[in-house]
């Protein structure tokens, strides 16, 4: 028994925060991000928007797609760094949104790796047989943890996020093969070092902009790519595949110099090849699922074509996942 997706949605908000609207922010300019970064635009919530409010209406989508009722729903994951509150969990939220009282679920915190984490932990737990169906979704409201006099952040970062039904299937199809990482070594390079319980907020942390994403970009970006090429060609290897057998490469979309340098590594073409990255910048743990249902949605991807997606993230966390794919709603 295997976990393959029978339906996929995102939600992307309707504010647009373009090139030419950072200009008159901070000192950049809009060629400058287009060439270093391949963003041209990102979306920003409205002000009483929040993660739970995106990820209602990616699940309320899927349930739509599936034709399924909420209360058919037995498991809902939601990868975020961005939670509405720290001690309930986004999910909890999002279940009594939608209205699925027989589904229980949590959030996973694995920053822009977060939903390869979820759907390896939703597909183990469908393959267990005890449950029918899950959830998954990658959403952040980067927007609220970013301080936009900092061009070295405010430039990348975008809002939104993705998800997908997953089901159990007796076919050859969905989740076939993952390896995943953590290195906590590397969380200095990428943090917010105020919130928790090792800085608590106070006047001190609001004063030194702790609360903002802080991220050490030279560094970021070279295990970014060491590390996504690394895991991708290993789960090529494992599973006997060559490159030119993958229909589609769904990276992180964190940065399309890195993109570009980490295909390069694995030896795949341009049009093997998924980037949305001028839309929406880095939607953290939203990326995947966004170019998931992207894809879908412009008949990218067909019955039992293969798809490899990866993912680098703060922690430091990454990861490959190999998925076979199926029918879908």
């Amino acid at each position: 028994m295997k976990a393959t997706i029978t339906a996929t949605a995102k939600y992307i908000p309707k504010n647009i925060l373009s090139n030419k609207d950072l200009e008159k922010m901070v000192d950049t300019n809009e060629e400058w991000i287009k060439s270093r970064t391949g963003i041209e635009k990102r979306h920003l919530v409205d002000k009483d928007e929040a993660t739970s409010d995106m990820c209602a209406h990616i699940a309320q989508r899927l349930i739509d797609k599936s034709q399924k009722s909420a209360e058919e729903i037995d498991i809902i994951i939601i990868a975020t760094s961005t939670p509405d509150h720290l001690v309930v969990s986004t999910a909890a939220i999002v279940q009594d949104k939608i209205g699925a009282i027989n589904a229980w679920g949590y959030d996973i915190a694995a920053a822009c790796t977060g939903f390869i984490y979820a759907l390896e932990t939703g597909a183990k737990l469908i393959e267990s047989k005890k449950y029918n169906n899950a959830i998954i979704i990658g959403a952040d409201t980067m927007s609220a943890i970013i301080d936009y006099e900092d061009r070295n952040t405010c430039v990348i970062f975008g809002d939104g996020g993705g998800g997908v039904l997953i089901e159990k299937t007796h076919n050859d199809y969905g989740v076939l093969d993952s390896i995943l990482h953590t290195d906590g070594s590397g969380s200095k390079f990428l943090t917010i070092p105020a919130g928790g319980s090792r800085n608590p907020a106070s006047n001190e942390t609001v004063k030194n902009k702790m609360h903002f994403v802080y991220q050490d970009g030279k560094t970021v970006f070279k295990h970014a790519v060491n590390r996504m090429a690394e895991v991708s060609k290993k789960i090529l290897q494992n599973n006997s595949l060559s490159p030119d057998e993958i229909k589609l490469f769904i990276p992180h979309q964190a940065n399309k110099r890195i993109i570009d340098s980490t295909a390069k590594k694995c030896g795949l073409k341009e049009e093997q090849i998924f980037i949305n990255i001028e839309n929406y910048g880095n939607t953290t743990a939203g990326t995947i699922p966004i170019a998931i249902d992207e894809a879908v949605d412009n008949k990218m991807i067909a019955e039992n074509d293969l798809l490899l997606l990866t993912a680098f993230g703060g922690g430091f966390t990454w990861g490959s996942m190999l998925i076979k794919w199926g029918k879908v709603n």
